[in-house]
C-alpha cells in the first residue's frame, strides 16, 4: 500500500487528494441530477460544490490543525498540506453548514429546503472521503483478532524514493507492540472502510426519504441526517486507534456527535409539530 497515487513531474499526488476531489465531483453529480428532476436550476450544483468545498476543506483542516497545534507550530508550513491527510469532519460540517445560509440569503432560497437538498449527498461524499482515509492510512482503528483485521506493511515509500514509516506501524512500535524492524503491523479494525459503508447505507436512506417521505415539510431530511449519522460515528470512535482529542470520558467526536443527535432530534419534533399545526385545505 502506497499514500501516494501518482506523480505529475516530481510532486506526488497523493490517494487522499484523489479520494477528496472525487468525493465533492461524485456530490455535485448528485446535486446536478436531483435538480434536474426537481425542475432546479441545474447551475445551482456546481455553485454549492465551490461554496461548499471551500468551506468544507477550511473548517476541517482548521479543526484538525486545531486539535493538533502542538505539531503544527513547529512547522506551520504543513498547515496548507491538506493532500496528505488531516482532516476533522464535524469541522468541516460545520464551516459548511454556514456557507450553506449564506448561500440561501444571497440567493434568496429557502433554508430548510436548501439543506434537506444539500444534505442528500453528503454521506456519499463522506464515504469517499473515509476511502481515502484508509488508503492514506489515518483514522486508522484498534487492535484486533478478528477476520476483518488489516496488516499495514511497515514503511510506505514514495515515488520520489523516500521512505517513512506508516502511522499504523509506527505507533505500534512506540506502545512497545512490535519489534522495530516487523515487516508489519499487528492488524487492527479497518474502521475508515466501516465509517464508509455506513455512510453509503445513510446515503441510500436520505435520498429514497428526500424523494419520497417529505411531503413538503422542509428541514426533516436535515433532522433524518443528524440522528442516523452521529450514533453511527459515536460507536465507531469506540475502534479507533489513533489518538483522539478527549472531553472527558468521551472523545470530541463523541460529545459532538451527541450535541447534533440532540439537535436532529430537537429540529424533527419541532417541524413535525408545526406541520400538525399548520391549517389544511379543506
Amino acid at each position: 500500500m502506497n499514500p501516494v497515487c501518482f506523480t505529475i513531474g516530481s510532486r506526488p499526488i497523493y490517494w487522499y487528494g484523489v479520494m477528496m476531489a472525487l468525493a465533492f465531483l461524485a456530490g455535485m453529480g448528485h446535486w446536478t441530477l436531483l435538480a434536474r428532476r426537481e425542475g432546479r436550476d441545474v447551475s445551482l450544483a456546481g455553485d454549492l460544490a465551490f461554496w461548499i468545498m471551500l468551506a468544507g476543506i477550511v473548517g476541517a483542516r482548521a479543526a484538525h490543525v486545531a486539535s493538533e497545534w502542538s505539531y503544527y507550530r513547529t512547522v506551520p508550513s504543513e498547515i496548507v498540506r491538506v493532500d496528505q491527510g488531516g482532516m476533522t469532519f464535524y469541522g468541516g460540517f460545520i464551516l459548511a453548514a454556514v456557507a450553506v445560509v449564506v448561500f440561501a440569503r444571497a440567493r434568496r432560497l429557502p433554508f430548510l429546503d436548501l439543506c434537506d437538498f444539500v444534505v442528500t449527498a453528503l454521506p456519499l461524499g463522506h464515504a469517499l472521503g473515509r476511502v481515502g482515509c484508509f488508503l492514506n492510512v489515518c483514522c486508522y482503528g484498534k487492535l484486533t483478532t478478528g477476520a476483518l483485521g488489516i496488516c499495514y506493511p511497515a514503511h510506505f515509500t514514495t515515488a520520489l524514493g523516500e521512505t517513512m514509516d506508516n502511522p499504523v506501524w509506527a505507533a505500534q512500535v512506540r506502545a512497545g507492540l512490535l519489534p522495530k524492524l516487523a515487516p508489519a503491523s499487528l492488524p487492527v479494525h479497518p474502521v475508515q472502510l466501516y465509517e464508509a459503508g455506513f455512510n453509503l447505507l445513510v446515503y441510500a436512506l436520505l435520498t429514497v426519504f428526500y424523494l419520497r417521505g417529505r411531503r413538503g415539510r422542509h428541514g426533516l431530511v436535515l433532522a433524518a441526517y443528524l440522528i442516523l449519522y452521529p450514533p453511527g460515528r459515536f460507536l465507531l470512535e469506540y475502534l479507533r486507534g489513533d489518538e483522539r482529542l478527549q472531553v472527558g470520558v468521551l472523545d470530541g467526536a463523541q460529545a459532538l456527535s451527541l450535541a447534533f443527535m440532540a439537535v436532529g432530534a430537537a429540529l424533527w419534533f419541532w417541524i413535525s409539530r408545526r406541520h400538525e399545526n399548520a391549517p389544511h385545505a379543506a
